[in-house]
């Protein structure tokens, strides 16, 4: 009986999750039911889905009282509406009518043509529309009317009593309750950005629609049995039974090949051997066996296509468009991967199991990582986009919910809050007085019901599906603002329907790596094979600077904590590297398995293992389980598991597996196994403790591995080619750090880096042999006009000979001609910046004068006789703080009113270990985190005098509530502690220091 049912789906309208929906549904009894979210089918597979969960799944205990299952007949549809005004909602009468309405919505979404008043000629769907609508032909076939029961009186005479077999009821649910009313009010407001007391009556849904008993509402029609009757044949026509077979078979493009699986399986084999003969030579015994094994288990979970058409993509990326790529994530465990070029990781080398990716009884489907430079992902997903069929192919979506703060914001604005009283609400060292404020109560109890509640649709990151049938079978389409069609679910629905994501992602890492490569070919001619790895990782100068730990704009490697680690470990190869980036993850240091790691690492002859299988397959990591594949061998070759249920069980450990009753299964499968190889229970219940203890936060090695791939790469150019590798960095806007610290590192390689310069700058940064260029694109306030133009007409037409040629053929404004004179990009005139100053106002004077630049005669400009007008090196590096947000020649320390640098500095400090020490310091950055007791502490990071890190601990007991204050120069007093042969700064006392001010801002 209900035909037009609204979830939270409804964005902003419905109030009712689907589980909710279902719940409230079958507390009534109710049989069937149809959902129509408005403007979109989001939550329509979901529904089917959990209507045939709910269904079948009934608790022993409730049938042992009576309660015998009884199935929800799930019906679907779309309500479609214009400027907030119902139009009508179609009903798929299969899975047919399903992608019908889809494809109408997505077609108009696409194209953004408004939606037609009247229904298009459509199979396979009923189209109901409302009672208020006037007709002026006769209704088609598949078209009804529904009334309301607060309408039946208006059908008295009415023409429609003439077509009784079109009329149908129509009870609509949007809400559950009064108090579900009352959000929905709030709803409506925030979407129509007005007040909650002048939201129209037309906008909100009428405050009866909510689910009841199918015998009331049957009540409520018994004087027109007809319209009952019109209504449960039009859902009994209804059938998409064809969605419950969810999961059977994976959702992705099943076959790469146009001929079918059988050629899908041959040209995968082919080109995997043909790689692994580059990748191993001819007869490697132990690679064909490891490729053997994969390629069964590939061909038996119908993968080959997945792996083939990511094989493509690369192939595209690499061939045509010589892009460079990471594959990572567990991807990277598999051989067959690593010979198609997917990945750089070698997964014998590694000890990787496959299992992690891909096996047997893995349900839940895997996909690859890979990752482009930032401004080449969009050709790769242009690619992709244009190789498959319109319907096909789409961007996977996400769902952003109404989340904290953002609430209290919204609902504040709502109820017509100022600003400030809503700033206050949202202070959290207000919390205590706001519990008295009884506004602030009202904001929080709408917090309650409207937390977590979907918001708005978006795009994923960078997840691509490729789909066998239509994608319309199961969603609708957008079209965000980035231009690429998305579905109208999330990763977590495409995995419930059965969908295997291709994540094409982009990282400024890749940046970095790519653009190195090119300005090298340029700047010094040189070709460079980055893809060479094995003798990267060999090579003693890249690990002698890992063993110091100093590689700044390297990806990965660079912050702070993970430069320490390196320091401590005395890394100097790639798999301590590869198990660095594993135990730096926040769970595994905080647990203090980064520690116990660490002692390990030096002192490996005292290690004691607790058994013979612990001490073979940990020997690499000292016993200490680092990575999610460590708990795979210990299942496997402790307790017996086949690999399996040995990563099934690891899965399960992490939180990512949803049966309890599977799970427990598989913990005493552990045990029984574990006996049966012959341990005692003592040592069983300490190896499973430890595995429980760390499955939860444990890191993929496979994932650890690519991001050391990476950071070698980086290593090497910025060991080899160190100026053209910063310029890449500061051209790919840096990494973990502010941008001064990256132009820090560009002087540190010997080069002369200049100011920008209109003679000599382009938008990005430049190196011309030992000369470096800052480009305009880091001046603040310089329009994004003048950045692209200045350069292009100096490459159009030559240099600038004078300010008034360079005014008359950049047509710049005055505002911005003077952001450049005060920066000294004018320099090349001969003039100081006051002079230049004086000459510009008397061009442009105060309002902004249009020159010809086809003039017949030169005019020649009056010049004046000025007065000496200083320039002090002070004042001019304020404005490249102000401008460039760094001075590029004038140290921070130089601000600084005193003369004082510290007693110690930043290369000496492992001569001071244990006495208390004066430094002063360049504040770089600090990093805040929460004590066990919830106190806070940080951790500083700052540059001496000579331009040397160094790195401070601030405990709560001696620390002010925030201790910084801002950048600057900071006087620290503290003791020198050292960690594994890494000192570092316990903070006793903490202080920036005065610097003398600008004098032009001084009176």
């Amino acid at each position: 009986m209900f035909l037009n049912v609204n979830s939270s789906y409804s964005l902003k309208y419905g109030t009712m999750d689907i589980p909710t929906l279902i719940a409230k549904a079958r507390a009534l009894e109710i049989h069937q039911m149809v959902l129509t979210d408005i403007n979109n089918s989001t939550g329509a597979v979901e529904f089917i889905r959990e209507c045939f969960k709910q269904g079948i799944a009934v608790e022993p205990d409730e049938v042992q009282k009576g309660n015998t299952p009884y199935h929800i007949k799930p019906v679907a549809g779309i309500e479609f509406r214009k400027d907030n005004q119902l139009l009508y909602f179609g009903i798929a009468k299969s899975k047919e009518g399903m992608r019908t309405l889809n494809e109408f919505l997505s077609y108009h979404n696409i194209q953004n043509i408004p939606l037609p008043d009247d229904a298009p000629d459509f199979e396979d769907v009923f189209i109901v529309y409302p009672f208020t609508k006037i007709f002026n032909r006769a209704l088609k076939s598949n078209e009804f009317v529904g009334l309301r029961s607060s309408q039946l009186n208006y059908l008295y005479k009415h023409p429609l009593l003439y077509q009784k077999e079109k009329l149908v009821v129509w009870h609509p649910v949007t809400v559950s309750d009064k108090i579900s009313y009352r959000l929905h009010k709030y709803l409506r407001a925030i979407e129509l950005n007005t007040l909650l007391t002048m939201v129209p009556e037309d906008a909100k849904c009428a405050e009866d629609e909510f689910l009841i008993a199918e015998d009331e509402l049957k009540k409520r029609f018994e004087a027109f049995p007809f319209i009952i009757e019109n209504t449960q044949r039009l859902i009994d026509a209804c059938d998409l039974s064809a969605y419950f077979e969810f999961k059977t078979q994976s959702k992705n493009k099943i076959c790469y090949c146009k001929e079918g699986v059988e050629h899908d399986k041959a040209l995968l084999r082919r080109i995997a051997y043909k790689g692994l003969e580059y990748r191993y030579g001819k007869n490697n015994a132990v690679a064909i066996e490891r490729i053997e094994k994969e390629l069964r288990i590939i061909e038996l979970k119908k993968y080959c296509g997945y792996f083939l058409i990511t094989f493509d993509i690369i192939r595209f990326a690499m061939g045509k468009c010589k892009f460079y790529h990471v594959g990572r994530g567990s991807g990277a465990n598999s051989i067959v991967a690593y010979c198609l070029r997917i990945t750089d990781v070698d997964p014998i080398e590694l000890d990787l199991y496959f299992e992690r990716f891909l096996h047997e009884k893995r349900t839940s489907p895997p996909d690859f990582d890979i990752d482009f430079a930032w401004d080449e992902r969009k050709t790769i997903q242009e690619y992709i986009i244009k190789k498959y069929p319109t319907w096909h192919v789409a961007f996977l979506g996400t769902i952003s919910t109404f989340k904290d703060r953002a609430i209290i914001r919204e609902i504040g604005k709502v109820l017509g809050l100022p600003k400030e009283e809503i700033d206050g609400f949202t202070d959290p060292t207000r919390a205590r007085e706001n519990q008295q404020n009884a506004t602030y109560r009202k904001l929080v109890a709408v917090h309650r019901h409207m937390n977590n509640m979907p918001n708005q649709r978006s795009i994923h990151a960078g997840g691509i599906l490729i789909s066998e049938e239509p994608i319309t079978y199961y969603s609708a389409l957008d079209l965000p603002p980035v231009g690429f069609v998305t579905v109208q679910w999330d990763m977590y629905e495409a995995e419930a329907i059965g969908y295997e994501k291709f994540d094409i992602l982009s990282q400024r890492g890749i940046g970095h790596i790519l653009e190195a490569v090119h300005i090298i070919k340029k700047n010094r001619h040189v070709d460079i094979d980055i893809h060479d790895f094995k003798t990267f990782k060999n090579d003693p100068k890249l690990n002698g600077i890992l063993r110091e730990g100093q590689p700044i704009g390297c990806f990965y490697i660079e912050s702070p904590a993970m430069r320490q680690l390196l320091k401590k470990l005395k890394c100097e190869d790639y798999l301590t590297l590869v198990a660095a980036s594993s135990i730096i993850r926040p769970g595994v240091a905080s647990s203090g398995m980064m520690k116990s790691y660490i002692e390990r690492y030096h002192a490996p002859d005292k290690v004691v293992y607790l058994c013979k299988e612990m001490e073979e397959r940990l020997k690499d990591t000292y016993g200490v389980m680092v990575y999610q594949e460590d708990v795979i061998k210990v299942c496997h070759y402790f307790a017996g598991l086949d690999l399996s249920d040995a990563d099934v069980l690891r899965k399960a450990m992490s939180g990512k597996y949803r049966s309890k009753l599977a799970f427990e299964e598989l913990v005493s499968k552990f045990f029984i196994s574990a006996r049966k190889q012959g341990h005692g229970e003592e040592l069983i219940t300490e190896v499973w403790r430890q595995i429980s203890s760390f499955a939860g936060y444990s890191f993929s090695k496979a994932h650890s591995a690519s991001f050391a791939v990476e950071s070698y790469q980086s290593l090497y150019l910025k060991t080899y080619y160190p100026k053209e590798f910063m310029v890449a960095v500061l051209n790919n806007y840096g990494g973990f750090y502010s941008r001064w610290v990256y132009v820090h590192e560009l002087k540190k390689t010997g080069a002369n880096v200049h100011l920008p310069c209109v003679n000599n700058s382009d938008e990005a940064v430049n190196i011309h042999g030992n000369d470096a260029y800052l480009g305009f694109i880091g001046i603040q306030g310089l329009e994004n006009k003048f950045i692209e133009l200045i350069p292009k007409e100096r490459r159009l037409n030559g240099l600038y000979t004078d300010l008034e040629q360079f005014v008359k053929r950049t047509q710049i404004t005055l505002e911005q001609a003077i952001l450049l004179i005060r920066l000294g990009a004018l320099r090349f005139t001969g003039k100081d910046k006051k002079t230049l100053l004086w000459d510009i106002y008397s061009y442009l004077g105060h309002k902004n004068k249009k020159f010809n630049d086809a003039e017949l005669f030169k005019t020649v400009h009056k010049t004046f006789n000025l007065p000496n007008l200083e320039n002090s090196e002070i004042e001019d590096a304020y404005a490249e703080l102000e401008l460039l947000d760094f001075p590029l020649n004038f140290s921070m320390f130089n601000f600084l009113k005193t003369n004082y640098r510290g007693n110690v500095m930043a290369a000496d400090l492992h001569k001071h270990i244990g006495k208390t020490v004066k430094m002063v310091g360049n504040y770089v950055c600090e990093k805040t985190v929460h004590t066990v007791k919830n106190t806070k502490m940080w951790f500083g990071t700052f540059l001496d005098i000579n331009g040397d890190f160094f790195d401070t601990t601030h405990f709560p007991n001696t620390t002010p509530m925030y201790p910084f204050k801002g950048k600057g120069c900071y006087l620290i007093l503290g003791k020198v502690v050292q960690d594994f042969d890494f000192p570092s700064i316990e903070v006793l006392k903490f202080a920036k220091l005065d610097i003398h001010m600008n004098p032009v801002a001084v009176d």
